[in-house]
């Protein structure tokens, strides 16, 4: 249990840093969408290549990158972060954060479903019903929409595929991440050069919107980071059933901060998501092997 604490906070603070990131996007409106997710691109990988040289890695993912495999994968993976980081930021700016709080609950659906299929991985009924849950939920959230939630599901199929990626690419987390980065780094500087009339602009043309940019790295490597720390300390199951607190804050941020509409029959599928979530919970926790019986202390 001692061990297992320090974990539990890092979960918990990258799942809860995550979840309030709707409203650090809604700081940086004076930029397009296209612009933050270049910005956050350029200084994340300033402050990873940074951690990776404190650390004494940065070595590793060059030589790893000679490899023309090594490369392919991190080029997908990279394009797939990109598409999330793109999509998730222009929903934010345009009021549908509900709708990508939906699709971070999806996300763990997505995972079982791709891990049968990639990884002949077995789902109980248990699993398969919180799978037909979370489906009916789908179903009547395109009812309460009046529109196909492209959103949603964009966002737990791009994100569920980044997982497949990094699952079967070379390197780890933070090589991986800093990897990806670099790849993408080329075109977010172009997109910067070409999008804004004056350095000036692509900072927001004031101190204070600069230091909004400048924050994007830390808003992307901190989180990673902690997560990052909490794989390795904890469970995967007790990991697992603490992401739903990322998008449950983005749900209330986009619904009570936001104003954003939440009909009644809008909010039942969200119940049945909740339901989805809860049995997927229960059957993760039943599923845990159960400690070992302490053992008695020797006697002299």
């Amino acid at each position: 249990m001692e061990t297992s604490r320090p974990g539990i906070l890092a979960a918990l603070t990258a799942f809860f840093l995550w979840g309030v990131l709707p409203i650090f996007w809604k700081w940086l409106d004076f930029l397009p969408p296209a612009s933050i997710v270049a910005q956050r691109t350029l200084w994340s990988l300033l402050l990873l290549a940074v951690i990776l040289l404190i650390r004494g890695e940065a070595r590793q993912v060059l030589k790893s990158l000679r490899s023309p495999r090594a490369i392919a994968w991190q080029a997908l993976s990279g394009t797939l972060l990109a598409s999330n980081w793109l999509l998730y930021v222009w929903a934010t700016l345009n009021g549908r954060i509900v709708e990508g709080a939906l699709g971070y609950y999806l996300n763990p659906f997505f995972n079982m479903l791709f891990g049968t299929l990639w990884f002949g991985e077995r789902h109980n009924r248990c699993q398969l019903a919180a799978i037909a849950l979370a489906l009916t939920g789908v179903a009547m959230q395109m009812r309460a929409l009046g529109h196909f939630p492209w959103v949603s599901l964009t966002l737990a199929l791009t994100f569920a595929l980044y997982a497949v990626v990094r699952k079967r690419a070379p390197l780890g987390s933070l090589p991986g991440l800093t990897a990806e980065t670099a790849m993408l780094a080329p075109i977010a500087l172009v997109w910067l050069i070409i999008s804004s009339p004056t350095p000036a602009a692509a900072f927001g043309n004031s101190p204070a919107n600069a230091l909004l940019v400048i924050g994007t790295g830390f808003a992307t490597a901190l989180p990673l980071l902690c997560f990052g720390y909490a794989t390795r300390a904890i469970r995967l199951t007790t990991l697992g059933i603490l992401q739903f607190l990322g998008p449950t804050l983005q749900f209330f941020i986009g619904w009570k901060l936001y104003g954003e509409p939440m009909s009644a029959l809008r909010l039942a599928s969200f119940a049945f998501i909740w339901s989805a979530i809860a049995l997927y919970a229960i059957d993760a926790l039943r599923r845990q092997p159960k400690p070992p019986p302490p053992q008695p202390s020797p006697t002299s």
